[in-house]
């Protein structure tokens, strides 16, 4: 079995829909909206004592046996360093260790450039993620414990993902309707489909008869998906070189090397405005203050 205990945090991108205005009927105060047009989503406080989702990540990952963070952010990353530590490597925030790096914007851009090249630069900053295995994730969804354990006690040089019941996601229909559907066969990885047709949707039900979407949280050997991260071409859509781009060209070249883990289970997710008071509802009932 594994023994990995690296987790990278995405956590630098512009969270572009989380600054849309919202509808005047949304139950937010002043100071809510003012953390949502200003902060990174990983830091919207949604807890007691002001306290953000992060934290509740880092719980669930510290619980499931991770023991080194790396958050990847933007250039400007003091309020990060507030709640989780001054110094860019090394910080002890209740047991796990924490380090930061920073995802730089080319001159040429105003925004980042993709979870791809955040992953890329992470590690190019921290070269022991090219040598071992990991698990990387994003900062705006709280993933379970049980996830985060399924992907860290895979083989040592495993690359998977988890496989989520699309069906078990308590989204509106409209919202998952926008997820990408997985292909797999034999529990590997053979696509992910953007925006499938509808008369095409069927095709894509495993073999007990779930349709299977990835909410972004995956375990990769370093080794062999840094070429693809360095390298991932920008997708013409949204103008940014993403993840899931990486992971597919590295499949082209090793068809059996990716794994799918399949897990019916909501991942609640912050990605508007109108999340906010759904996250601090399903926060409200879990006991952090020790991990503080």
């Amino acid at each position: 079995m594994s023994d990995i205990n690296s987790l990278v945090i995405l956590a630098g991108g512009a969270s572009s829909r989380m600054k849309k205005q919202i509808n005047s009927d949304i139950n937010l105060t002043e100071a809510e909206k003012k953390q949502a047009n200003n902060r990174s989503k990983a830091l919207i406080s949604i807890g007691e004592n002001d306290r953000p989702i992060l934290d509740y990540l880092l719980l669930n990952a510290k619980n499931a046996g991770f023991k080194v963070i790396y958050i990847v952010t933007g250039e400007g990353n003091s309020l990060f360093k507030s709640f989780y530590g001054d110094n860019n490597e090394g910080n002890n925030f209740n047991g796990l260790t924490i380090n930061y790096a920073i995802q730089y914007i080319p001159k040429e851009r105003k925004k980042p450039f993709g979870t791809a090249d955040a992953l890329c630069q992470a590690m190019m900053q921290y070269p022991e993620l090219k040598k071992s295995s990991f698990v990387v994730c994003n900062s705006d969804n709280l993933y379970s414990k049980n996830a985060f354990e399924l992907l860290r006690m895979q083989p040592k040089t495993t690359n998977a993902l988890i496989a989520y019941n699309r069906g078990s996601l308590k989204f509106t229909l409209e919202r998952i309707s926008r997820f990408a559907l997985l292909s797999i066969e034999n529990n590997l990885l053979i696509n992910i489909i953007e925006k499938p047709e509808l008369n095409q949707i069927d095709n894509f039900k495993d073999e007990q008869g779930s349709l299977r979407v990835s909410m972004n949280i995956f375990r990769f050997n370093g080794k062999m998906i840094f070429p693809y991260l360095e390298n991932c071409p920008v997708s013409e859509e949204r103008n940014e070189k993403e993840l899931p781009t990486a992971l597919l060209n590295m499949i082209k070249d090793y068809p059996k090397s990716t794994i799918t883990i399949p897990l019916s289970e909501h991942v609640p997710d912050l990605t508007s405005k109108e999340d906010i008071h759904v996250l601090k509802e399903y926060v409200r009932e879990i006991d952090i203050s020790r991990f503080r």
